[in-house]
């Protein structure tokens, strides 16, 4: 080989040898630049969805599902003759274990009284039930060691076929201080009368009754 041959080869072999490298270096920085705007954004940020990763929970757990709820009217009205309604009175005192108050109740007058229930004993736990069906106030000084309450039912004929119910609850926790035990009258919230609202318009029927407007 002469020497010019050999110069036009070396010649050639360097404009491959550059070719390539520049090639080579330009996937290189594709593939880094592929790389960075793969690994350039915040962690989990979805943009405008927001219903999974960490900008939201992507779970629901019942949301705009539940329904509230609707307290009945008090009174009530109810469509039932008024000797069913009395009747019916005193069998869901009996089921829910009211001793029915003789001396107090007049059944004449459409009014029904209960013996006062203890429903809650015990420190531990008394405050957090009476808290359910009254209002407290001072409740940690007082030292609540007991609930009852009284139920009051009076019913109202409207004509043959129905009458209004009116229940009322006398709230009251016992306090045992220093000075002895005694019983408080507190303010009722209504759960003790829905309550049993409840038990009666189901036991009568349900569907014949409707609320008092």
């Amino acid at each position: 080989m002469n020497y010019r041959a050999l110069l036009i080869s070396l010649a050639l072999a360097t404009i491959a040898a550059t070719s390539a490298f520049a090639q080579e270096k330009g996937v290189d920085s594709q593939s880094k630049t592929v790389r960075d705007s793969g690994t350039n954004r915040a962690p989990a940020n979805n943009g405008a969805k927001q219903d999974t990763g960490t900008a939201g929970s992507g779970i629901n757990f019942g949301k705009d599902k539940t329904k509230a709820v609707v307290l009945l009217a008090n009174p009530y009205r109810l469509t039932a003759r008024r000797d069913v309604i009395m009747r019916t009175v005193a069998d869901v005192m009996r089921d829910r274990k009211l001793i029915l108050d003789e001396a107090t109740s007049k059944p004449d007058e459409g009014i029904i009284v209960s013996q006062p229930y203890t429903f809650i004993k015990g420190t531990v736990v008394a405050q957090s039930e009476l808290n359910r069906f009254a209002e407290i106030e001072n409740s940690q000084a007082r030292g609540w060691t007991r609930g009852r309450y009284t139920i009051t039912v009076e019913v109202q004929p409207i004509d043959g076929t129905s009458s209004n119910i009116s229940v009322n609850a006398k709230i009251e926790g016992r306090s045992d201080g220093p000075s002895g035990a005694e019983w408080i009258t507190l303010q009722s919230k209504g759960t003790a009368e829905q309550d049993f609202l409840n038990a009666l318009i189901d036991a009568i029927g349900g569907g014949s009754s409707s609320p008092q407007p």
